[in-house]
């Protein structure tokens, strides 16, 4: 599988069959000169996960491509007149021949007095590769590659580091670093690197650069 990283939460997965965009917000570059997508999809309604003012244009640049989105993204995007595929927790759905399981359905708490939107992980083809969105939530598929979030105000490193573990993947990518400053973002992937399960590696990924993992 081939996995290219745009910054924040924003990720290419190449499974071989279909080509998946997820989550290109506000805080990623790079993802509007991708071509030849099969699908785009968003875990929530959240700017940092979806840039309404670049999604039209990308769209408009990969006619072919679905836009796939949970319930309050399609709300808001129904404002733009942009056509979504809406999914909820516990769907399942195909790609251009790859599995797509929607799950976990709830965003994290940042505090009690503001709202929650709705959130779908992604786990595609079984577990090849899974997106928690905004949440860190444990699916129920073995999974291969998954995308850790590194920081976030729903989160603190004790919570992401046992996490981690639960998941317990092959590799992990982090992402959604840029609520970080420079520094932050050091020192949690040195906690990343140095304290991982014992089967799991973590690759650090290059903005924009494509690897095979």
């Amino acid at each position: 599988m081939k996995i290219t990283h745009f910054g924040h939460s924003c990720v290419l997965v190449e499974t071989g069959s279909a080509r998946l965009l997820l989550d290109p917000g506000v805080w990623s570059d790079g993802f509007e000169d991708v071509r030849d997508l099969d699908a785009v999809l968003i875990t929530h309604v959240h700017g940092d996960h979806i840039d309404a003012d670049r999604v039209g244009p990308l769209m408009a640049a990969n006619p072919h491509a679905e836009l796939i989105v949970d319930p309050d993204t399609a709300a808001e995007l129904a404002k733009l007149d942009l056509p979504t595929r809406t999914v909820r927790q516990g769907d399942t759905f195909k790609v251009a021949g790859a599995t797509v399981d929607a799950v976990g359905g709830a965003h994290a708490v940042i505090h009690p007095e503001i709202p929650a939107p709705a959130n779908l992980g992604y786990v595609v083809d079984d577990g090849a590769f899974y997106h928690p969105g905004d949440s860190l939530f444990v699916p129920a598929q073995e999974i291969d590659i998954l995308a850790l979030p590194t920081g976030a105000p729903w989160m603190k490193l004790a919570e992401t580091v046992g996490y981690f573990r639960a998941v317990a993947p092959r590799v992990a990518v982090p992402v959604h670093e840029r609520w970080l400053a420079q520094g932050g973002i050091d020192s949690t992937f040195h906690r990343f690197a140095t304290m991982h399960p014992p089967q799991s590696r973590v690759h650090f990924p290059v903005v924009a650069e494509s690897v095979e993992l």
